[in-house]
């Protein structure tokens, strides 16, 4: 048995429980000894943060080799066409090299409580959201996605890995989920010989 930490990371949040530097980190939100983040947010995004005391679990969530799909709702600058959803679907190519395609959708609403604080709709009239799956984890790779199809991203908020979700966790809540490990299949004993 493993336990897995479901949290929803507020906005201008570091991804770790220390800052010499004094901004605000995880050990503000959950008191549980000896947990890590299997992956991470930035400091500016957030969203879904998956947490254990299980190592060999957390290796099993972040590692790129296992490709847990991430979902993230995206909130860009104007309003982003056809083309721009399209080449996302196909996969941009970065400095970095080129992306997996991406599932990719337009949102109508987020359904995500507001940003605290919220963007400022003076400097930002013209918005739409998208919704991104990814199966990779580079640096910062859904706001440089959206930059280089031409609509910057405002906003980002994970809302799935692989199975789990951000459903009924309001920013800075968490919950804990108790995973049981799939059964090792027994290997046959050598046959015994007879007399």
């Amino acid at each position: 048995m493993s336990q897995l930490y479901l949290l929803h990371k507020p906005y201008r949040v570091l991804s770790q429980f220390t800052d010499e530097q004094g901004r605000d980190t995880l050990a503000s939100l959950i008191d549980v000894p000896d947990i890590y983040p299997a992956g991470r947010l930035d400091y500016d995004s957030e969203g879904l943060l998956l947490l254990s005391d299980d190592g060999e679990l957390i290796h099993r969530i972040s590692h790129p080799r296992h490709k847990q799909p991430k979902t993230y709702r995206v909130l860009v600058e104007g309003q982003a066409d056809q083309r721009a959803l399209d080449a996302l679907a196909k996969g941009v190519t970065l400095k970095d090299g080129p992306t997996r395609p991406a599932k990719v959708r337009r949102l109508v609403h987020s359904g995500l409580p507001e940003r605290e604080p919220p963007l400022d709709p003076k400097r930002h009239p013209d918005t739409c959201w998208l919704e991104l799956t990814i199966s990779e984890g580079r640096n910062r790779q859904v706001r440089r996605m959206t930059a280089h199809v031409g609509y910057p991203t405002l906003r980002l908020v994970r809302v799935a890995i692989g199975p789990w979700n951000l459903d009924g966790l309001a920013p800075g809540q968490w919950q804990r989920q108790t995973l049981h490990a799939p059964k090792r299949p027994r290997t046959a004993s050598p046959a015994r010989r007879r007399r």
